[in-house]
């Protein structure tokens, strides 16, 4: 919107083109202001009425902002064949018509002039301090226009046929949505701005101290410290969890260590136990557990001897043997022997250290 041209914006906006530039305006106005001069000059230019008329401003129907008045509007609109009609006014209220039923409405609150106007099937708010069009419900039509009326606004209906216009054959057919009411104009600015201001300390307790406006939504800095506050929550749950993770590999790899300690370890040497744990354990308790480890792997001999002889008696019984031949049975119970005689010298030599 160009200075205070509203008046212009609402005629055009409700005609849906170019009707009206603020020069044909401007003549409908200084044509009002000299009939109503000639009116007054009838009671005599002498008058104190005339003299008190031509002492106020040059014009009473426009100004130097742009703003027009009521008479202009519908002088111009006169053009057209359409005629304004007060909304509130008693001889249209007795006339019960349903808003919906009317085709579009002119609006005024002290110099601001805007168009409520149907097309197609639907509704829409041209207000030109908005930056584009409202749609308006059928349902929330007479809510709208109740709002307004308390705001202090006059409404007028427009009576009569509207010109043709492509948007409203192109409603007539289809049918839109809107997701999301049109900002006022410099609405988008100022809240870039104000975003960019620094706040004071104040401010920034008021916001944690309140962090719920009026519509119960969360405002931009609150949101930001929830966010802020979950990523922590997560990272610390995520760090407990890598932890016990590392843990339990520890303790898995520490087993397969033991494990593979203990199986690389050859089966005739005793495996070697901690320092600490040898020094609590009393000699006597040492001695006993290293003599059941050499009796054990004196059975295993045992055991293999036995086997042994089973498979060579196995084998002499199904060949021919020659008589006077006895030699293997002397070797094996020579080396019997011998293993019987190494065997005893390794523990008497243990118990000497023990008794050391």
């Amino acid at each position: 919107q160009e200075g205070s041209l509203c008046a212009q914006h609402c005629l055009n906006n409700l005609l849906q083109g170019e009707y009206f530039s603020p020069v044909e305006l401007s003549s409908i106005a200084q044509q009002l202001d000299e009939e109503e001069r000639m009116r007054m000059a009838e009671g005599g230019v002498s008058s104190e009425e005339y003299r008190t008329f031509l002492q106020q401003q040059p014009s009473v129907n426009m100004d130097d902002s742009g703003f027009f008045s009521i008479q202009v509007i519908s002088n111009a609109l006169k053009v057209w064949g359409l005629e304004l009609i007060l909304f509130n006014s008693p001889e249209y209220q007795r006339l019960g018509i349903d808003p919906i039923n009317e085709k579009s409405f002119i609006c005024n609150y002290k110099e601001h002039w805007f168009t409520v106007r149907k097309l197609g099937k639907q509704w829409f708010n041209l207000n030109s301090l908005l930056m584009g069009p409202e749609l308006i419900s059928d349902t929330y039509l007479a809510l709208f226009l109740a709002q307004l009326q308390q705001e202090g606004y006059s409404i007028f209906v427009v009576k009569g046929d509207l010109p043709d216009c492509e948007a409203d054959q192109l409603l007539q057919m289809i049918r839109v949505q809107q997701m999301q009411r049109p900002k006022l104009i410099g609405e988008e600015a100022a809240q870039s701005r104000d975003q960019r201001l620094p706040r004071s300390d104040v401010d920034q307790a008021i916001e944690v101290n309140h962090p719920f406006d009026g519509t119960g939504m969360l405002d931009e800095d609150e949101e930001n410290f929830q966010r802020a506050l979950a990523l922590s929550r997560q990272e610390i749950d995520m760090e407990d969890e890598e932890a016990d993770l590392r843990r339990a590999i520890q303790l898995s790899m520490q087993g397969s260590r033991r494990s593979e300690l203990s199986g690389s370890l050859p089966q005739s040497v005793p495996q070697p136990s901690p320092s600490s744990h040898t020094d609590s354990l009393s000699s006597e308790e040492l001695r006993r557990r290293r003599q059941a480890y050499f009796e054990k792997q004196q059975q295993q001999l045992q055991q293999q001897d036995q086997t042994q002889n089973l498979q060579e008696k196995t084998t002499l019984s199904s060949s021919t043997p020659e008589p006077g031949t006895g030699g293997d049975m002397n070797e094996e119970d020579m080396l019997q022997a011998a293993m019987n005689m190494s065997l005893e010298s390794v523990r008497n030599h243990l118990n000497s250290e023990e008794e050391k």
